[in-house]
């Protein structure tokens, strides 16, 4: 199929590198970028980890749009990508007289981390409107001691305008390898699709509006009782949201799974889940982005738990 001629074709390119002496050692991040996206100002977390909000000007994806991603982390680095607003796509299925099946919009992510690395991808909600298409590839290649932490949220339609997703199609693959001395192994292999029937069976979204994926991969393996006891504490963070909400063990990690009503549920249960991810690494708790919605406190203690 022939994409439309005026589709979008923006690509980011970004390094980061762990700079200054012992004592006083942060991220600094070099990067290159094409329209539609832009890079906004970065900032230091407490943790060590470079926070920097991508943006994407055009206000949204149309079929034919590709947006390519690519960061390469140094030795002991530590970023968090995330996002300035929601991303909105466009339904193209029935919109065109020559492709009335539609036109994809897609999303490649490569993200390269050397040795003792962190990358922490946490992207704000995507909202697929009534017969959109999108697709995102994420490749992530580790080197040893190397960690990663992956979230996604979508909304199958504007469910607040009536809206569901149709004829649309949610498509996603995650694919995490590690290089060792001597070989090169799979740590997941995550391949999702929303449609059809998915979209109303009980083994699918049960007429649920809004899905969420969470993965992890540490960088050093965790004793089985350590595994364990961080299951728990992400299966206690549940309490108080709506949906339904699901977790289990990797061989070095874990997976996390929601389906609701409500994607902010489904941001605070995976922000839950990063504070923990953050305590059994050593590290300070994570702070919001700056980008993200100013009204929401997803980290604030709760009665019943404090995280």
């Amino acid at each position: 199929m022939a994409e439309p001629q005026s589709a979008w074709r923006g690509r980011l390119d970004l390094q980061f590198e762990r700079r200054g002496s012992t004592d006083r050692q942060r991220t600094i991040h070099q990067g290159q970028a094409s329209s539609p996206l832009k890079l906004q100002r970065a900032q230091l977390q407490s943790s060590g980890h470079c926070e920097l909000p991508i943006l994407h000007t055009a206000g949204g994806l149309v079929g034919g749009d590709e947006l390519q991603i690519t960061a390469q982390l140094q030795p002991q680095s530590q970023a968090l990508l995330t996002s300035v607003a929601a991303q909105k796509v466009y339904g193209s299925v029935g919109r065109s007289r020559q492709h009335p099946q539609g036109a994809w919009s897609r999303q490649t992510l490569t993200f390269n981390l050397q040795q003792g690395s962190q990358l922490e991808w946490l992207p704000q909600e995507l909202v697929l409107y009534a017969n959109g298409l999108f697709e995102q590839t994420c490749r992530v290649q580790l080197a040893p001691g190397a960690s990663f932490l992956g979230a996604e949220v979508v909304r199958l339609g504007r469910t607040a305008a009536g809206e569901d997703l149709q004829q649309g199609r949610w498509r996603s693959a995650l694919e995490v390898t590690r290089t060792g001395a001597k070989d090169e192994h799979w740590e997941l292999v995550d391949r999702l699709e929303l449609h059809g029937a998915a979209l109303t069976g009980e083994h699918g979204m049960a007429d649920q509006p809004v899905f969420g994926s969470l993965a992890w991969i540490a960088g050093e393996p965790l004793s089985s009782t350590a595994l364990e006891a961080l299951l728990h504490s992400c299966r206690e963070q549940r309490a108080g949201l709506e949906g339904t909400m699901a977790c289990g063990a990797l061989e070095q990690g874990l997976v996390a799974r929601y389906r609701g009503p409500s994607s902010q549920a489904a941001r605070f249960w995976f922000c839950r889940i990063w504070a923990l991810i953050r305590a059994v690494q050593g590290l300070a708790p994570p702070e919001p982005p700056r980008v993200w919605p100013f009204q929401e406190n997803p980290l604030a203690p709760r009665p019943d738990c404090s995280v």
